[in-house]
């Protein structure tokens, strides 16, 4: 049984994930015009940096947008040239340019933008210049992806490019078509408004989260979806109508009581208690403590109280698989971004190193969010990466404590 909850208040929208009633995805938003992710900018460049290879272009926030070298080049790598120019050769200072957001503004950073547009709709992800159809991993017969591969090579015009989406998987052409078709009209608008506009200005605002939530996250495999907020109920229910119609039955209306909010009768308030905790248990009784920074989350995996069997090195192995399950579903439950470290508890034996690593790729790939696994380093430590577009739950839930600054720690005993 899978549900999908929303819990609503005033502007804050709550979202999980339950997977026969295990938390497996937790997100949220304060506003449905908060984010910019995925807004198309008109804006213009303030300076070139050669030594960065990036540029920063004003396009109308507190802080001047960075544009990297390579969201310059041209979006299909085969197309790109064998040396890489110069960022002085492709931009200059007082140049205008039209750019989408690809990371919001974190910590004392601005946003980081992208000529590599991407409109995504229900089916597919259409890119007005890239010049190439993918499909998603996650569609797992060759046969469909061969089918869904030539029917988006018969969809395309001039340079355009398409991936289609996990969803797309047995939809039929017609439906791919129209999907094309709208977000190609979508592209034509924001083209005319940029030539007219004035500089900077937004030209076009990324679906809010409701919207993106019967986008990217209503499938058939949802079974259920609660929502304790009427009027945004009825508006989840107006794009059901409109988006998946066949899914809007999996629609219910909960009723709020003081005494059993929604999160709470279904067990999200205490499972989101303990998962966004620095210190969690694990059944066996082992632990992970959880680090994070701006830019790095490290992972440590402990025994603790588990003691397994006769063997070290089986007991260590079973701990450390626990442990990569229980990571895996942490790193979607907190939305964790960026660089991550996990210290597993050192094994002796090669190939239960390796089938770690596997466990860990296996999961890499049901992520929703873009996720790989580098390898081991040198110092036995994994390495993965994690996609990271937006301010993460954890920061949103938390606050820095005043005493500490965030340290978890107060100096005492100097002087």
């Amino acid at each position: 049984m899978k549900q999908l909850l929303m819990h609503g208040h005033g502007e804050l929208l709550q979202t999980a994930v339950l997977e026969d009633g295990r938390l497996i995805e937790f997100y949220m938003e304060r506003s449905e015009n908060s984010g910019l992710v995925g807004n198309v900018y008109k804006g213009r460049v303030v300076n070139v940096l050669p030594g960065m290879q990036a540029a920063f272009v004003d396009i109308g926030l507190s802080k001047n947008a960075f544009l990297y070298i390579d969201d310059l080049l041209h979006p299909h790598l085969e197309k790109q040239a064998a040396q890489k120019p110069a960022i002085q050769q492709l931009v200059r200072p007082g140049q205008e340019l039209i750019v989408q957001v690809m990371k919001e503004p974190l910590g004392g950073k601005g946003a980081r933008v992208t000529t590599h547009f991407t409109l995504p709709g229900r089916w597919l992800v259409y890119m007005p210049a890239a010049g190439y159809v993918g499909v998603s991993k996650r569609v797992g017969k060759e046969s469909e992806r061969t089918r869904l591969r030539l029917i988006g090579e018969r969809l395309l015009q001039g340079e355009e490019g398409i991936i289609l989406r996990t969803a797309a998987e047995d939809e039929s052409e017609q439906a791919l078509a129209a999907d094309v078709e709208q977000l190609r009209q979508q592209w034509n608008s924001i083209s005319e408004r940029a030539a007219k506009a004035p500089v900077p200005s937004e030209l076009h605002r990324e679906a809010g989260l409701l919207r993106r939530i019967v986008r990217d996250a209503m499938t058939h495999a949802i079974d259920e979806v609660w929502i304790d907020d009427s009027s945004r109920h009825s508006e989840l229910q107006a794009l059901l109508r409109e988006m998946t119609p066949q899914l809007e039955q999996r629609l219910k209306l909960y009723e709020r009581t003081p005494d059993k909010p929604l999160f709470e009768a279904f067990g999200v308030t205490e499972q989101a208690n303990a998962d966004f905790q620095r210190r969690i248990r694990l059944s066996s009784g082992g632990l992970l403590i959880w680090e994070e920074t701006e830019a790095l989350t490290v992972i440590d995996v402990n025994t603790g109280k588990f003691t397994g069997d006769n063997d070290l090195e089986d007991t260590v192995f079973k701990a450390n698989m626990e442990a990569a399950d229980e990571i895996a579903r942490l790193l979607a439950v907190r939305d964790v971004g960026g660089i991550i470290i996990i210290d597993f508890i050192d094994m002796e034996d090669e190939g239960n190193r390796e089938r770690v690593m596997s466990r860990m790729s296996e999961w890499a790939k049901r992520d929703r969010t873009k996720c790989a696994v580098l390898g081991w380093t040198r110092l036995g430590l994994l390495e993965l990466t994690r996609k990271k577009a937006r301010e993460n739950a954890t920061q949103q839930l938390t606050v820095r404590c005043e005493a500490c600054g965030g340290s978890g720690k107060i100096t005492v005993g100097i002087g």
